[in-house]
């Protein structure tokens, strides 16, 4: 017999060699129909796998993220399949599930595949799925797994087997195709009902623009025709919220080919957001005892080698700037943490002057390929709202605790109600990839797993997601369609203090190294923005809308008005604009909508004989005519529900 833990705590005795879906079975016949992928001792198996000593056991169903990629991994060779049947001569590479759905990277040949042939492809992989063939994974010798794939003339599958230890090769069968692959699988194709191809790219093998160019099919599936219909309308719905449709529409921002790729240009519109959201959290920060610094947007390269990030990122750096100089190179600014180190170290510090909290919105520069750019979520150039606070260690978990408050205060303001706090480890398993101590790591990881528990937040542990320095406390935040973004970094470091020496001198008069913590509750101007824009489809929180109100004339003849209005509505700081073009009114009207302007003051000789103004609510139509001053009341009590003081 062996012993399988349950993620409930329970302990269940099985016979040796039972399967996850025997186990499954011993719970409920419900969960047995539902569980398509376990985890056996953090590896991940097929339900049908044999389990031969003690162990950890969860099963996952559609409903859970490891679930999904089990899914759609199994679906990348139900496509594979498909391709090779329909496209002779065709070279299979790698199929993963991504976020949402998978892709396959194939060499086509002399063959074509474009978006026309989708349809075939789909109804062909829906045939297999409804054949209901088991995958069966299978220990294959490297010297066979090589010969099966020479024969096949696939170098690139050879390639990857050629890096791989005997013993550790396996492959997956299902109806009579074969694909090298590492496992996790859902028990048979029958569980695809829907199947939707989505996109074709180009690929470089192993992502090196040297090496061939492959054929990358994207696609995604369902197990309910259903679920896909959701998924397609959901797609709609974020064409029409794209940041970059809409940042093109509301006049914030453009792109030049002349300036360069990934290099944002804010218009003016766009300029007076950012500053509206830097002003909101300088003067948050302001109460919490922040103070700004300004760093240069270029620093020495041994700069960012003492850090330690030129060792990690030099290759995603752009290339150094060299001087008249000899020898003397400098790096477009990639982060502002060491900037901030070199501003602590210009001054000799006691415990009694710390913490010392140091803010700024630095622009840094990194070298994104231009296949990997997007909008303003992936640019070459972009503003962080970077803070690093100094500390002693006695003052670590407070200082992390006011951080998190702050964080929590930015996405109340904003609207980001739906979020989860992901702790990030370092991988006990790959050391060589984190810089620092085992001693000064198990104290930073403790320090923010004790602070996510004290602040009561719903939290998730994820190992490996580190940062090289240290572990972090990122916030996973669901946007109105249910996508998932990391909005504010949290990171402890007791690192980077090491590598540039920082101290200050402790009531026991001895020298000590402060502890560092790096926030942004924003991340990236750019980035935030972009997800802001997508969250809300434009319509921002009223206090950070570019204009709160349109005053629509009936006619030219109160012009004069319209502006009386307007001074009055700035007096009472209310940002607006007229529109007095000889239109109608109900063009204006839904001109003055399409373009999200929260409140429409209509105006002609009845409001100007009575020095009032028939409001218009966006999305609600007419609520009555009222003096500007009452319009401004309204307004500003509107402000004051969402736009809470920061309180420390």
């Amino acid at each position: 017999m062996i012993k399988v833990s349950l993620p409930d705590g329970s302990i269940k005795e099985f016979e040796k060699g039972s399967t996850p879906m025997d186990v499954a079975n011993s719970i409920s016949s419900g969960l047995a129909r539902n569980v398509i992928s376990a985890k056996f001792n953090n590896n991940i198996v097929e339900v049908s796998t044999p389990l031969t000593t003690d162990g950890s056991l969860t099963l996952f169903t559609w409903k859970d993220d490891e679930g999904k990629k089990a899914f759609w991994h199994s679906t990348s060779h139900v496509m594979a399949q498909a391709i090779e049947e329909m496209y002779p001569g065709s070279k299979l590479t790698i199929g993963p599930a991504i976020e949402n759905g998978f892709y396959y990277d194939v060499d086509f040949g002399e063959h074509k595949i474009s978006e026309n042939d989708f349809k075939k492809i789909e109804d062909r992989m829906l045939e297999i799925a409804r054949e209901k063939h088991d995958f069966k994974l299978r220990e294959v010798s490297k010297a066979d797994a090589l010969s099966y794939y020479k024969e096949q003339n696939n170098q690139f599958k050879v390639e990857l087997i050629e890096n791989l230890e005997d013993g550790e090769i396996t492959f997956c069968d299902h109806a009579n195709f074969t694909d090298l692959c590492r496992g996790g699988h859902i028990p048979n194709t029958g569980f695809i009902k829907a199947v939707k191809l989505m996109s074709v790219a180009g690929a470089y093998w192993r992502g090196d623009e040297k090496n061939p160019q492959l054929t990358r099919v994207y696609g995604i599936s369902f197990p309910k025709q259903k679920e896909l219909k959701e998924y397609l309308e959901l797609l709609e719905e974020a064409k029409k919220r794209d940041h970059r449709k809409l940042g093109k529409e509301l006049e914030l921002f453009t792109f030049s080919q002349k300036v360069g790729q990934g290099l944002p240009l804010w218009l003016p519109k766009g300029a007076a957001l950012r500053e509206r959201l830097e002003d909101f959290l300088k003067k948050a920060q302001k109460k919490a005892g922040y103070e700004m610094v300004v760093s240069p947007h270029i620093g020495q390269k041994e700069l960012y080698v003492t850090s330690g990030h030129y060792a990690k990122y030099g290759e995603d750096s752009f290339q150094p700037i060299k001087t008249p100089n000899e020898g003397e190179e400098f790096l477009l600014k990639p982060m502002n943490c060491p900037h901030h180190c070199e501003i602590y170290n210009a001054t000799s510090w006691s415990y009694r002057d710390l913490p010392k909290r140091f803010a700024e919105f630095g622009t840094v520069y990194r070298y994104e390929q231009s296949g990997e750019l997007h909008g303003l979520t992936r640019v070459r150039g972009f503003t962080q709202d970077d803070a690093h606070i100094f500390c002693t260690p006695d003052q670590l978990d407070e200082e992390f605790k006011k951080v998190i408050d702050l964080t929590l205060y930015v996405f109340d303001s904003l609207g980001f109600e739906n979020f989860t706090a992901q702790v990030s480890l370092r991988d006990p398993q790959n050391k060589e990839k984190y810089i620092g101590s085992d001693d000064v790591w198990e104290k930073a990881e403790t320090a923010i797993i004790n602070a996510a528990k004290e602040k009561g937040l719903n939290y998730v542990v994820e190992t490996g997601e580190a940062a090289f320095y240290g572990p972090k406390l990122d916030f996973m935040v669901k946007d109105a369609l249910g996508r998932s973004w990391q909005l504010g970094t949290i990171q402890v470091d007791y690192n980077l203090p090491e590598r540039f020496e920082l101290s200050y001198k402790g009531s026991d008069n001895e020298t000590h190294r402060p502890v560092m913590i790096h926030r942004a509750p924003f991340g990236s101007m750019e980035r935030f923005i972009a997800i802001l824009l997508e969250h809300t489809a434009g319509n921002f929180p009223l206090w950070l809308m570019p204009e709160q109100a349109m005053v629509l004339s009936i006619s030219e003849k109160y012009e004069k008005y319209a502006q009386k209005v307007l001074t009055l509505l700035e007096n009472n700081e209310i940002r607006a604009l007229a529109d007095n073009r000889n239109e109608t009114i109900g063009k204006k009207i839904r001109e003055a909508e399409m373009n999200k302007f929260p409140y429409m003051l209509i105006i002609g000789e009845q409001e100007e004989q009575d020095g009032t103004v028939s409001v218009r609510k966006r999305g609600e139509g007419d609520i009555g005519t009222m003096p500007v001053e009452d319009f401004a009341a309204i307004i500003n009590n509107e402000i004051k529900k969402t736009l809470k003081t920061f309180e420390v």
